[in-house]
């Protein structure tokens, strides 16, 4: 629980990372009363680790999603690194970063799960609504014999053990807290920063980073189900690019 509050109260002084699309720019903010660092997408450089461990517990595996760039005033070094649960999920969190960034994402429908538990008009998190979208697909599934009625007890059972609905007003309560502290902690000049501009005076990807997302969707269509590290690499050597 200490930890929990340790983390919620930072988002009263952190400012998040931001993407602007349409500058092509990504904006970091380093705290501490510093000026945010602003620097070009397409330098931003992104890496997955893994790490294995023996404990008394066990073999754990711990994975995270690294963040880096050169501050382009001072020439300085600087990373964030995200924990996360898995090796996919790290990778699927800096490809929906990219998707974004890159126009190849445009809603967030558009990459969404399919179990129907986001629907329109839906606000942009997980919460009450989840609960009970995921209550009527349960109970379509049991009607349409896709479950039978044991999975159905385990399900209630679940939830009243995690006490209903609680944890989903709880997640909507926090949100709300964030999204209320991050407006009074954004920088004037990253709030300016933030606005969206003119469809004219919108920033262009640069010819090498075309000619690369070309051969990786040649590739994919060539082989869909092959692992996108390796899409990534084979366009990266085809077309003699350094990473």
């Amino acid at each position: 629980m200490a930890i929990k509050c340790q983390y919620h109260f930072k988002f009263r002084n952190d400012v998040p990372t931001r993407f602007h699309r349409q500058r092509r720019e990504v904006a970091f903010a380093p705290g501490g009363g510093k000026s945010p660092i602003i620097v070009p997408w397409e330098s931003v450089a992104a890496w997955v680790t893994q790490a294995q461990g023996a404990t008394q517990y066990g073999v754990q595996r711990q994975y995270g999603l690294g963040i880096g760039f050169i501050d382009p005033e001072t020439g300085q070094q600087h990373f964030v690194e995200l924990r996360q649960p898995g090796m996919l999920l790290a990778l699927g969190l800096w490809e929906s970063v990219r998707a974004y960034m890159e126009y190849e994402v445009h809603t967030r429908e558009e990459i969404q799960d399919p179990h129907g538990l986001h629907q329109a008009g839906d606000p942009p998190y997980e919460g009450v609504h989840t609960f009970h979208h995921a209550r009527r697909r349960l109970h379509r599934r049991y009607r349409e014999g896709e479950i039978g009625l044991i999975k159905v007890t385990l399900w209630y059972l679940w939830h009243i053990l995690d006490l209903w609905t609680i944890p989903f007003h709880l997640a909507e309560w926090e949100i709300r807290v964030i999204q209320k502290a991050g407006r009074k902690t954004l920088p004037a000049s990253l709030d300016q920063w933030s606005q969206p501009l003119p469809q004219e005076q919108w920033a262009k990807p640069s010819e090498e980073l075309v000619r690369l997302s070309a051969e990786v969707r040649r590739l994919r269509e060539k082989n869909p189900h092959r692992a996108i590290e390796e899409v990534f690499a084979d366009a990266h050597r085809g077309l003699g690019v350094v990473a």
